[in-house]
């Protein structure tokens, strides 16, 4: 048995990875050995802006991570591939990958997909989304579903799709309305679907990117903001879509960067700066508000907090990191409209954006947004019940960042690991009979 697995149970892992440097793959617990590793890869701009060497070292940090938790089956789900400058990027991209795929570090992965929403001329439909997908050697028979033809299909070799997305059977890509982006300005936001059946159990992984706060100012006039809105709005259009009519209904993970936001007015208030003076600044030709300046009572009027459009300046970052951040927690309120729908795990890590994208400042955060948990893995009930077994040791499943300490991008790396045990999730799920661990 491959990584001491046995032939019905099959462990998982699910990472988030962002930022402009390469990810930096820490040693950790082995769990012995027994991980079936799903990796969502949120905001890749390392793979868009490497330089080389820098992509190397990408690749051989993923040996380290796959090595200490071995995986099975790895799930990679990025945002903006290509970066901000995608027109000019986007062969570093495709070099990105086919380096990856032919890389020592993923030579026991004998089956991929790639999936690459490369076609940045096509704005209507354009989402910058990627999604690879790898699947060891030692997992038999994976079966991925054919939107088309209604039908899971054994996956053999190795794919890569990219540019037309909207015609490849194998995924469901979607650009959110016009109408549901702040102010109506197209941006790349949307969702892909897969769906996979392994372990005699079935389920979708669902690679989203939601809308950003534009402005801090306009965060702070409301509560929740209207940002908040737009992104409970396309939530919900991406969990309808999921669960219609047209396919059976499975669990599902979703996970990618949903911006989520704290509560800014409340958090500023009652946390940050609760006993402060606030002074409002507004521009003198259009009479609209353009800083917030917070200083402490009393003769010291020390400055504690500056906001403007971009800017989120605050005197003491370490709120931000001591005890991972859970004081602010409660202010994390955009998933409380999904009760129901959408579950997660208990957070016990600091907010994973916006960090510093200094390499020798790994720990900082930027001054240009209020921290937050951005990124996010999330799961339907049934998926939760996937990952959460009477039978499965507790430190089987983990839910935390990686590289706390080091230069990640603008976003640290978010990973779930948890076993799948056959039949998990779907009572007649053993029909698939798809999947067995050599």
């Amino acid at each position: 048995m491959a990584f001491g697995a046995s032939a019905n149970e099959i462990t998982t892992w699910i990472l988030s990875l962002f930022g402009h440097s390469e990810p930096n793959l820490q040693p950790g617990k082995t769990n012995k050995s027994r991980r079936l590793v799903a990796r969502a890869l949120a905001r890749a701009h390392c793979i868009s802006r490497g330089a080389p060497g820098e992509r190397d070292l990408f690749i051989a940090d993923r040996s380290l991570g796959h090595r200490t938790h071995r995986p099975h089956f790895v799930a990679v789900h990025c945002q903006e591939v290509g970066g901000k400058n995608y027109e000019a990027s986007m062969s570093h991209v495709d070099s990105f990958v086919t380096e990856l795929l032919s890389s020592d570090a993923m030579k026991e992965y004998s089956r991929a997909r790639v999936y690459l929403d490369e076609n940045y001329k096509s704005q209507e439909h354009f989402t910058a989304l990627g999604s690879f997908y790898f699947i060891h050697e030692s997992l038999k028979n994976i079966q991925q579903f054919d939107f088309k033809a209604k039908k899971f299909r054994k996956v053999v070799g190795k794919e890569t799709w990219s540019e037309t997305l909207e015609s490849t059977p194998t995924v469901e890509k979607e650009k959110f309305p016009q109408d549901y982006y702040p102010e109506s300005k197209w941006s790349r936001k949307g969702f892909i679907r897969t769906r996979w059946a392994l372990a005699d159990c079935a389920f979708d992984l669902v690679n989203i990117h939601l809308f950003h706060d534009a402005s801090n100012l306009v965060a702070w006039e409301k509560s929740p903001s209207i940002y908040s809105r737009s992104r409970q709005r396309a939530l919900q259009f991406v969990l309808d879509r999921i669960t219609d009519d047209r396919y059976e209904r499975l669990p599902y993970f979703v996970f990618g960067d949903f911006n989520f936001r704290l509560d800014s007015k409340p958090v500023i208030q009652s946390r940050l700066c609760p006993a402060c003076n606030l002074q409002v600044s507004r521009s003198d030709d259009t009479n609209q508000l353009s800083k917030l300046t917070f200083r402490e009572f009393g003769n010291d009027q020390k400055l504690i907090l500056q906001v403007e459009k971009k800017l989120f300046n605050y005197v003491n970052q370490d709120i931000f990191r001591e005890d991972n951040g859970t004081s602010l927690l409660e202010f994390d309120n955009e998933l409380s409209v999904f009760r129901g729908q959408l579950h997660e795990l208990e957070i016990a890590f600091p907010p994973s954006y916006p960090y510093s994208e200094d390499s020798n400042q790994g720990r900082e955060y930027m001054n240009t947004r209020l921290p937050a948990w951005c990124d996010r893995i999330l799961m339907s009930p049934s998926a939760r019940d996937m990952v959460i077994k009477p039978e499965n040791e507790e430190k089987s499943i983990v839910y935390d960042n990686i590289g706390p300490n080091v230069c990640m991008g603008d976003h640290k790396p978010v990973f779930l690991s948890f076993r799948i045990t056959a039949g998990a999730g779907k009572p007649n799920a053993n029909k698939h009979k798809c999947c067995v661990v050599q």
